[in-house]
């Protein structure tokens, strides 16, 4: 069963909270975190992204930009930007966008569920990332940032979040510059922390990795050499326990995940549609079309949309992955048509999160940038799940979702 504790995190003063909190390292490069951060000296992004600090054109790997980050983290404590609480708590962490909450608890999460596979993962890693959080969680002695982690929803621990966020002010409340609304609760009753650790332990048999595999990956690898070096390990010492958001599956929505294509490999658009004919029923749009359900995609090409409705030869809804979407559109599509052979590493191809809205996908075409766009239809909870619990590993770039988890609202230091 999931093992879990509370913990004492390190957090910033309510007033502050709204100008550290920041989008997670991962979602922009260099100069947008620089734009993001500037004029704000509170924003975690010194920390997460410290290149921002340093010349124009610093390796964002270089151990100048890591020694730069253990700088400005000391900073923020010795200020008292950040704060360490004197008990071990749980948080609740609830998101608002578009009228629809989510609410998660924040948790240690023990190592050794993410070796044994009871914290179950669907994406590969790669390596460099992994080495690159693990030293940044090393230098800093710290995770800075939490892991989104999935569960089957168990009512009990429903109902005790819903009862302490109805019964309580939140510690944070704000709104941040995207429109995303978050919502923080410091659970500092310990009979209510010692019952949302019993439920996780009889009632939560595994976790599902939502977003964050290479943030746990790196968190896992860290807890592991310090447990070796460590003579004296008893795998209760605080760094066995990554730091992570637990929501329950059925208040998470996956978004589409899209793809667009810089040329037609030598085809006319004349020939794509007839090459499409094979496998695909293809029908004119008129506008843009956002596919409705499983097994229809849209595809942009040369200012038209079409609908594209897979034929019943191309997938199969028995298998975890042969009945993906993005699996259709890779066999019958990018790889025999348009000569994507390697999704990961093609420069041809590049990936649309499904909140960017179709608008994207037509101004890239239409720029000239890319020549074909495609929508998918999303991924749903139970497909994500059923592909972890039978240990297979998703297609690259098959889950997008929103909102993002602000990073800075809580820190888990590991001493």
């Amino acid at each position: 069963m999931a093992r879990i504790r509370p913990f004492k995190g390190l957090r910033p003063p309510k007033e502050l909270a709204p100008k550290v909190a920041c989008l997670p390292y991962d979602v922009m490069n260099t100069e947008e975190a620089r734009k993001m951060a500037e004029g704000n000296p509170y924003s975690l992004l010194h920390i997460t992204r410290a290149e921002i600090d340093l010349p124009v054109g610093t390796d964002e790997h270089s151990p100048e930009v890591y020694e730069k980050s253990r700088e400005n983290f000391k900073k923020f404590i010795e200020n008292g930007w950040l704060r360490q609480d004197s008990e071990p708590h749980f948080y609740i962490y609830a998101q608002t966008m578009n009228g629809r909450t989510q609410y998660g608890i924040v948790a240690g999460a023990h190592y050794m569920d993410y070796y044994e596979g009871k914290i179950k993962k669907h994406e590969l890693t790669r390596p460099e990332k992994e080495r690159d959080r693990t030293v940044h969680i090393l230098t800093n002695n710290a995770q800075l940032e939490p892991v989104f982690l999935a569960f089957r929803e168990v009512p009990e621990i429903t109902k005790i979040m819903m009862d302490w966020v109805n019964n309580h002010e939140p510690e944070y409340d704000f709104v941040a510059e995207d429109g995303i609304g978050h919502h923080f609760w410091v659970i500092d009753d310990p009979e209510v922390n010692e019952q949302i650790q019993h439920l996780f332990e009889t009632k939560v048999p595994h976790t599902y990795i939502a977003d964050g595999h290479h943030r746990t990956a790196a968190a896992a690898l860290v807890a592991k050499e310090k447990a070796e070096q460590n003579p004296n390990h008893t795998g209760e010492e605080e760094y066995c326990y990554i730091m992570a958001v637990h929501f329950p599956h059925n208040q998470l929505k996956i978004m589409d995940y899209n793809r667009v294509v810089k040329d037609l490999n030598g085809h006319t658009p004349e020939e794509i549609l007839k090459l499409l004919e094979k496998d695909f029923d293809i029908e004119p749009w008129n506008g843009q079309y956002k596919p409705e359900k499983r097994h229809t995609f849209g595809m942009y090409l040369q200012g038209k949309w079409y609908k594209l409705t897979a034929k019943p030869h191309t997938y199969d809804d028995e298998h975890p992955i042969d009945g993906l979407d993005v699996t259709i559109l890779t066999n019958y599509v990018l790889k025999p048509i348009l000569g994507i052979e390697d999704l990961r590493r093609s420069k041809r191809i590049d990936f649309v999160g499904g909140i960017r809205g179709l608008g994207e996908l037509e101004r890239r075409v239409d720029s000239g940038e890319m020549a074909i766009a495609f929508a998918l239809y999303p991924v749903s909870m139970e497909e994500l799940m059923r592909i972890a619990d039978t240990g297979n590993i998703m297609p690259p770039k098959t889950t997008w979702f929103e909102p993002k988890l602000r990073s800075g609202l809580v820190i888990h230091k590991l001493d």
